[in-house]
């Protein structure tokens, strides 16, 4: 499966095309739009999400609510389309893509080049994430993703007494900064509201948690077929994200191998398993049948109400950097875009295991493998 995507921020809409999507797959289109509306919440968003009310058009793909097996186009229109109207862009900002950009395509003017930098591009891949999402649900394959850290506010693990996996999701829907804790949500509004008030800017940590994925997705044997890989790429594809972690691995490099690596049992109930999960759910590029923990840091947003130095492309003169519409924070809404890359990431690693081209078809070959492992380690 691959997805490819087309358009400018403020130019008349955003496109992705889909393509190797199984047939036979349903598909809620109010549940592609809610996952939309949630990448635009958030405390600390900016003005663009005044304006956009982002829904899904789907043009091709989808007959009757399921999928048919051909490529799936599907575009988001723009209600700002002012494009043509907007200022040329003479002082990059310093953070972001333009002066790059600029030198890559013999530009002067930024704007070609943050029109298709922006971060709206995000709202396209999130409805190829959505499908992707509810592909995997008919798997038994589920996930959620929260916000970890704001500027210097953290969650810390003693902030919570349960961590279960719908503890956690359901925490999460009632925090307006997607933070699964009352108190560090709090303290995390407070944060945004002070760097608001100074122009300033704030980034953070988001984790994402995947349930339900068989063991054996990915592989040791080439190096771009590993998992983590994999989704190490997709995640830092995403605006503003600059650092990923499988599991806690920073925090593991710390430590002595005896307190980090994940002792293997046995039980006839619940086959192979770990005592607990320090490798994130992936071990040597594979899935290993834990959940899958991937956590990413996201910078500040470039661009700020009070600019930093920069050059006017024209003359090499100092200047400002240009300010455009902003946001204080984005980094609830970056906790939708890494997750919904995660999951097409793992959508992509299923179909590549198990083939098929059909839903159906899908099902049984990993009920097939799952089954056959099984018996294979059973003795008997």
């Amino acid at each position: 499966m691959r997805f490819l995507t087309a358009g400018f921020s403020h130019g008349r809409a955003l496109t992705v095309i889909i393509d190797g999507f199984p047939a036979n797959v349903p598909i809620d289109l109010d549940e592609v739009n809610h996952d939309l509306a949630r990448r635009q919440a958030g405390y600390g968003r900016g003005g663009r999400q005044r304006i956009e009310s982002d829904s899904a058009d789907v043009l091709s793909g989808l007959i009757e609510g399921r999928t048919v097996g051909s490529p799936i186009a599907v575009v988001v229109w723009n209600r700002d389309t002012s494009l043509e109207q907007l200022p040329e862009v003479y002082a990059p900002r310093p953070g972001h893509a333009d002066l790059p950009g600029m030198l890559k395509f013999a530009q002067t003017n930024a704007r070609p080049i943050l029109e298709r930098a922006s971060a709206r591009e995000t709202a396209v891949r999130v409805v190829a994430g959505s499908f992707a999402r509810q592909f995997l649900r008919q798997l038994g394959i589920e996930s959620l993703a929260f916000v970890r850290a704001i500027g210097e506010v953290e969650l810390r693990d003693e902030d919570l007494s349960d961590w279960s996996f719908e503890t956690v999701k359901r925490s999460t829907v009632l925090s307006e900064v997607f933070c699964p804790s009352p108190e560090r949500t709090e303290e995390m509004k407070r944060a945004i509201d002070q760097a608001k008030a100074s122009g300033d800017t704030l980034g953070g940590i988001v984790e994402v948690w995947i349930r339900g994925v068989p063991p054996g997705l990915g592989s040791f044997t080439q190096w771009d077929q590993r998992l983590d890989g994999r989704i190490a790429q997709a995640v830092m594809s995403v605006p503003a994200i600059k650092g990923v972690e499988i599991g806690p691995a920073f925090a593991n490099s710390r430590r002595p191998g005896s307190q980090v690596h994940d002792p293997i049992h046995h039980s006839p109930e619940r086959g192979f398993y770990r005592s607990r999960n320090n490798a994130g759910g992936i071990e040597g590029g594979m899935s290993n049948g834990e959940v899958i923990v991937v956590r990413s840091a996201m910078k500040p947003i470039a661009t700020l109400g009070n600019p930093l130095d920069s050059v006017d492309v024209r003359d090499k003169t100092s200047t400002r950097a240009v300010v455009e519409r902003f946001d204080t924070c984005a980094v609830p809404a970056a906790s939708v875009v890494v997750e919904t890359m995660c999951l097409w990431v793992i959508a992509c690693a299923v179909v590549e295991k198990f083939g098929g081209d059909e839903l159906g078809d899908i099902k049984r070959a990993i009920e097939d493998y799952l089954n056959r492992r099984s018996e294979l380690w059973s003795g008997e």
